[in-house]
């Protein structure tokens, strides 16, 4: 039998290790993390088995890769300059596009007929539970976004970069107001400087709107794959490795097979609207400045169930002025303007919390929904060089018939499983887990002194 003094030396060690334990969880919650923004009731990150986490480049430190200043030779020379050539894809992209393929999550039917208009698609319903397609006005896909919650209105833009983008982007950064950009890939290449404003000056969203703006639904698979994989890859690479989650089509068209390819391959979310302005059309008399006006003030005096996402171009001086004129009714009428990004109070990237938040390559912070802890966070970064003077995919060179020696996004700076964090900070259960034990611990250790 032990002495009492043993005894009370032995509580104090048990004591002094459990509140040690406790302060040292306390202490982690206190780093300097990016802002938590809770989503609900999906995830914050796409799940770090997500395909599109493995095809693009990332490496160890913030976002890890050093890319090639936005504007540069270098920058440039990394993208095609036109419509992509569907037999010089990444590897990377072509073989997730087949395993979604051969997986049954790429529906089967073929491209849409291309019509000069409207595509058409000959002895077969577009509006169908197959094809549902979004030119048609189909609604049967509950994954695509045309409403914003009620109250809301989702401030975004199609078809910029462009000359024309400055003045909007003067009243956007006068206004304090927050918008997503539905960018061209193109438009990015060809104009840097609006690019670099639009994200580093006013912090706004970044989102994909292909890389040349075709009518989607009339592409091959491979097609698809090119507009969509160049136009991440150019934001990706000139972000800071931030990967876009939301996608708008060109002209409004898709349909189940473009959705699931930009879904499953790039973990895109399709983007529509729920009203149209047709400003893209004022300057060649398809409308006017008094229709477009007409149209806001019915919108904007209207009901606000549900919210709206309206469709608006950064396209021309007469598009942009549109917005800006109708801007004081919004606030007039009691909008809540946000970005379309933030419309459920999510990020407009699968990766990072907003354009200035902390880039986290690791896609573990998932929502108590899908039965993770939120807070079960990791600060280890993965594997890969931040070594990397060019964007992962250095050109338009690679085939997607070359071998599997060559370089592509996903052969460096690959996301490591979870259970291989060593350094991931305790979740919540395990505190609370480790607090109950105490009671047993203590009498576990009074028996035995």
């Amino acid at each position: 039998m032990a002495s009492p003094f043993a005894r009370l030396l032995a509580l104090a060690v048990l004591f002094t290790s459990v509140y040690s334990a406790t302060i040292a969880h306390k202490q982690h919650d206190d780093h300097d993390h990016a802002p938590l923004n809770r989503r609900l009731p999906s995830t914050w990150y796409q799940a770090d088995d997500h395909p599109v986490h493995q095809l693009f480049k990332r490496g160890p430190s913030t976002d890890g890769a050093v890319y090639a200043q936005v504007g540069s030779s270098t920058w440039a020379a990394a993208y095609p300059r036109s419509t992509p050539d569907p037999t010089q894809l990444p590897q990377a992209w072509v073989d997730a596009l087949n395993d979604a393929v051969s997986s049954g999550k790429i529906p089967s039917f073929g491209p849409s007929k291309a019509t000069g208009g409207n595509p058409m698609y000959p002895g077969a319903d577009p509006s169908s539970d197959t094809i549902c397609s979004t030119t048609y006005k189909c609604r049967k896909n509950p994954d695509n976004i045309y409403d914003a919650p009620d109250g809301l209105l989702g401030v975004s833009f199609d078809d910029g970069p462009l000359p024309t983008s400055d003045k909007l982007y003067d009243f956007l950064k006068a206004n304090n107001q927050p918008a997503t950009h539905f960018f061209i890939g193109v438009n990015i290449l060809n104009n840097p400087n609006e690019f670099n404003r639009a994200f580093s000056e006013l912090q706004n969203d970044i989102a994909v709107h292909t890389w040349t703006h075709p009518y989607m639904t009339t592409l091959d698979n491979l097609g698809v794959l090119g507009q969509l994989g160049w136009t991440m890859e150019i934001i990706h690479n000139s972000t800071g490795g931030r990967l876009p989650k939301y996608w708008r089509p060109p002209f409004g068209d898709s349909d189940n097979r473009v959705n699931a390819i930009a879904s499953e391959v790039f973990g895109l979310t399709t983007v529509i609207w729920n009203q149209d302005t047709e400003d893209w059309s004022l300057t060649s008399g398809g409308t006017t400045p008094q229709k477009v006006n007409a149209s806001m003030t019915q919108w904007l005096t209207g009901p606000k169930s549900p919210g709206l996402i309206i469709l608006e171009h950064e396209l021309s001086d007469q598009s942009v002025q549109a917005f800006i004129d109708a801007y004081p009714v919004m606030k007039q009428n009691g909008w809540n303007t946000v970005s379309v990004g933030q419309i459920d109070g999510e990020s407009a990237y699968v990766n990072s919390p907003s354009s200035t938040g902390n880039v986290t390559p690791m896609g573990i912070v998932l929502s108590s929904h899908n039965g993770t802890d939120p807070d079960a966070s990791s600060s280890q970064s993965p594997s890969g060089s931040s070594s990397a003077a060019t964007p992962s995919s250095s050109g338009s060179s690679r085939s997607s018939t070359t071998s599997s020696s060559s370089v592509s996004p996903s052969s460096t700076g690959a996301i490591q499983n979870n259970a291989a964090l060593s350094m991931a900070r305790p979740a919540s259960w395990q505190l609370v887990s480790l607090l109950a034990s105490c009671p047993l611990m203590m009498l576990s250790t009074l028996v035995m002194i």
